[in-house]
């Protein structure tokens, strides 16, 4: 992917943290949408995906802390390990970005997305059982709410954030991962 400058990383990380903050409103109306639906983790990975890892991380960290500070969601109990969840997000979507590089776009954001889901939610059951938590955290507990109860969430995520990241590249609003020289 060729380079952006860091002004347009910069704006594009701060309209993610502002819908880190907005997306969770459209869908907390609904109860448990939130955990369900997981919308603020969109954002966090598209800044990732899109900006690097410092911007992702920045977004991961910023993006609930603001929706938290704005609205009470997530709730101060749950912010820590969210932020440490979704800092881990926007951390290794950015650095696989860097490194994966399968000639193909959409294969390149799969095993980012996938890898950075995987990783995100173990590092937020590790930071709830050793810190947050200590004392009160259950696996069985937490696979029902970070696994089950969230798969519409994920199944989401592994169909809206490749598309809206190609449609972007599309559209000339970021750099082609693997631009066609013309002839």
């Amino acid at each position: 992917m060729s380079k952006m400058s860091t002004v347009k990383k910069s704006i594009i990380t701060a309209v993610c943290i502002a819908l880190c903050y907005a997306l969770p409103l459209l869908f907390h109306g609904v109860q448990n949408a939130g955990i369900i639906f997981t919308p603020m983790h969109i954002p966090v990975f598209i800044c990732g995906l899109v900006c690097g890892w410092q911007y992702g991380l920045l977004c991961g960290i910023a993006g609930p802390a603001l929706s938290s500070a704005m609205t009470g969601m997530p709730p101060a109990a749950m912010l820590p390990s969210m932020m440490v969840e979704l800092a881990v997000y926007g951390v290794v979507t950015g650095l696989l970005m860097k490194v994966v590089r399968t000639k193909n776009t959409v294969a390149d954001l799969y095993i980012c997305l996938i890898a950075a889901i995987i990783l995100g939610r173990a590092m937020n059951a590790v930071t709830k059982a050793l810190i947050f938590a200590k004392g009160e955290f259950a696996l069985g507990t937490w696979v029902t709410g970070t696994l089950l109860v969230s798969w519409p969430g994920i199944l989401i995520q592994l169909v809206f954030i490749p598309t809206v990241v190609v449609a972007l590249m599309k559209a000339h609003l970021i750099p082609e991962r693997y631009p066609r020289l013309e002839d």
